[in-house]
């Protein structure tokens, strides 16, 4: 269900049954979906972009190869998305067969993943997969294979079905002994007593307490559609009229929407004598299903913590760049506190790919820290000065973060702080000159005969005079 939501296929709410039913599928329902947004709005402030062991470079650059070695760029985002959405989503650690030094790590939909936690060590206990092929293997009936996968502390078990679910055949076995299940759980909005309680709601999602305003923003933009249709448009009426009188040019009888909808109306039938009359009832002002909107979207804001521009709530009075800032201060919010509780997730991912790749996990491991863009998104330059204003109050800021806090990545740290040790080397060794740019060439030093013997070329060539004693025409 929640998935539906946020992809905007939820059915119509708030309508009576009899009403659906006379108007039989007909009306088309108008989605505002605003869970959309507030999934994809918290979504955009989370951007990993690097793991720190605090003074372990080397690990730190060998962590983030693995990461981006499994496209965990575009894979975190799916995580973040599901588990916003769904309230959890996961992410599985294994072995590679094509390189020993990377391990695998896929990121899975709470879908087709379930995690049993220990109640007392809150940790995952057993974890279990299942998907279906997308069509029936070969050879077999029409029936889709089903897999499951499950995930235990010392091995790792794979079963097939090929009656869907009715019966399962071991298929392979993996005892690697690593004494802990490869599978960790991304949580959103975590609790304690509810996760012991109530295993199966691990997590909760951002959609929970929007959906209500959320079905009656689409019923009331249904309803502003119907009304559009019957009522924005005047109503015309004809009295003396009949049915066979509405006729185009040539005779023919006209539709009852051409009849409705025609522009020009003749007749040859008088008001005086046969008693007709022709009108127009007024259209019908849709500023109510407005209004009712425009509340929708300021609870809706009010409960999300989106500021209302997002959701197209305006004044008349613009907010000025302040207010428009200050309005974004509890999103902004928000959006560490979900950089704090994923982070905590991707610390246990890199902590397993250290257990599978070497076998144990080095005690600074867990002092493990994951690096995030920064959820307000300053603009460059405001972020530039406050950088710069740090590092120059007595360095407060060493130069490394600085970069970082601007935003580089650690590749293009390293090319620049290569960069500064070459101009470090120059400087070391004399060439101070070349920190301006290349050597310009000798200028010729002449003796008193006009020779140059500093430059060989030009021995026997002599200076052309300063201009003020050239000679002119008469005059000395």
């Amino acid at each position: 269900m929640l998935d539906a939501y946020y992809e905007g296929e939820q059915p119509l709410s708030y309508m009576h049954p009899e009403l659906l039913r006379r108007l039989d599928n007909r009306v088309r329902q108008v989605v505002v979906n605003w869970p959309e947004l507030i999934v994809d709005s918290l979504d955009e402030r989370l951007d990993v972009t690097g793991f720190r062991l605090g003074g372990r470079d080397a690990a730190d650059r060998d962590l983030w190869r693995i990461w981006k070695a499994n496209r965990l760029d575009l894979a975190s985002q799916q995580a973040h998305v599901d588990a916003l959405a769904m309230g959890r989503a996961f992410a599985i650690v294994g072995t590679n067969e094509q390189d020993a030094d990377t391990p695998l790590v896929t990121v899975e939909s709470p879908l087709e993943v379930h995690a049993e936690l220990d109640p007392r060590t809150r940790k995952v206990r057993a974890a279990l997969k299942r998907w279906y092929d997308d069509e029936a293997a070969p050879g077999t009936s029409s029936q889709v294979a089903s897999h499951a996968t499950l995930y235990l502390p010392d091995e790792t078990i794979w079963y097939t079905s090929l009656d869907g679910g009715s019966a399962w055949t071991e298929t392979d076995r993996d005892r690697h002994g690593m004494g802990v299940v490869p599978v960790v759980p991304l949580i959103n909005r975590p609790r304690t007593r509810r996760r012991r309680a109530k295993p199966l709601s691990l997590g909760r999602s951002e959609l929970a307490s929007v959906i209500p305003l959320s079905d009656a923003a689409c019923k009331i933009a249904t309803d502003m559609m119907v009304s559009a249709e019957f009522h924005a448009m005047p109503r015309r009426y004809a009295l003396g009229f009949e049915q066979a009188d509405f006729v185009d040019a040539q005779g023919k009888p006209l539709t009852p929407w051409q009849a409705v909808a025609g522009v020009l109306w003749a007749t040859p039938k008088s008001p005086r004598e046969d008693g007709v009359a022709v009108g127009q009832f007024p259209e019908a002002d849709l500023s109510n299903f407005h209004n009712t909107l425009n509340a929708l979207a300021r609870l809706t804001a009010s409960i999300s913590g989106l500021p209302p521009h997002f959701l197209g709530y305006a004044t008349e009075n613009p907010a000025s760049a302040d207010g428009i800032r200050s309005s974004e201060g509890r999103h902004i919010k928000r959006a560490e506190r979900r950089q704090r509780s994923f982070g905590d997730g991707w610390e246990q991912v890199m902590r397993l790919i250290l257990l599978v790749r070497d076998g144990r996990v080095p005690p600074e491991a867990l002092r493990m820290e994951t690096m995030w863009v920064d959820a307000a998104t300053p603009t460059f330059a405001a972020q530039a000065d406050a950088v710069t204003k740090l590092y120059s109050a007595d360095k407060l800021l060493p130069r490394r973060a600085s970069r970082r806090a601007l935003g580089y990545s650690d590749a293009q740290i390293r090319d620049m702080e290569a960069e500064d040790q070459s101009a470090y080397a120059r400087v070391a060794g004399g060439d101070l000159a070349a920190e301006f740019g290349p050597r310009p060439d000798p200028v010729p030093e002449f003796d008193r005969d006009g020779e140059s013997p500093a430059v060989p070329e030009l021995r026997g060539a002599r200076p052309a005079p300063p201009a003020f004693l050239a000679p002119s025409g008469g005059g000395p």
